[in-house]
């Protein structure tokens, strides 16, 4: 799989949030990581390009297919760790001491310590991902996601990450979770 053929599945139509944006702001956030060996760097940007290759909403082994498809793709030195940093992000958890899997998985969760408009673009990106999905069940399920995300002692696995995006991202699930209880909560 090219890169030209990278960037058409990530603009396929449907992607509302994981889609070529997100890839780049991941991009980004690697590239503001310093202390960097230049393999982990190339590990870290492969998984990320690698990371929602496959993304279908009614789907739930889209990250198993995206690391199947990279370990197709990647080179043969870097498969196995490119396979299993993508696995990562199907739960978000990492075990400790490992710097890649808290990078990679921070980088992916950022979006949660956004600014608030962010942010609400965001979740609201998501919900045109599942419009498929009826308003009472994406509400019940995308809640049990953010109350998981919200109950962990820390959401971003990276110190560096979690000292800068801790605090708005529970600030952001709170708000989120309160928007999605039904009836809605005055005020």
């Amino acid at each position: 799989m090219t890169r030209d053929e990278l960037v058409a599945a990530y603009s396929a139509a449907g992607r509302h949030y994981h889609g070529l944006a997100h890839i780049e702001d991941c991009l980004a956030r690697l590239d503001a990581v310093t202390g960097l060996s230049p393999r982990d760097r190339e590990i870290l940007s492969l998984a990320i390009w690698w990371h929602d290759v496959v993304y279908d909403p009614t789907r739930a082994d889209n990250e198993e297919q995206s690391a199947d498809l990279a370990e197709r793709h990647v080179p043969p030195e870097l498969r196995d760790e490119v396979g299993r940093l993508i696995r990562l992000t199907r739960t978000h958890d990492v075990a400790p001491g490992d710097r890649r899997g808290a990078l990679l998985v921070s980088i992916d969760l950022a979006v949660l310590g956004a600014d608030q408009a962010t942010y609400d673009a965001y979740a609201s990106a998501i919900r045109r991902e599942y419009a498929h999905v009826p308003d009472d069940v994406y509400r019940a399920g995308r809640a049990a996601v953010l109350r998981r995300f919200a109950s962990r002692p820390v959401i971003y696995a990276d110190a560096e990450f979690a000292a800068a995006l801790e605090q708005r991202a529970r600030a952001n699930l709170a708000r989120e979770l309160r928007a999605l209880q039904w009836p809605p909560a005055a005020g």
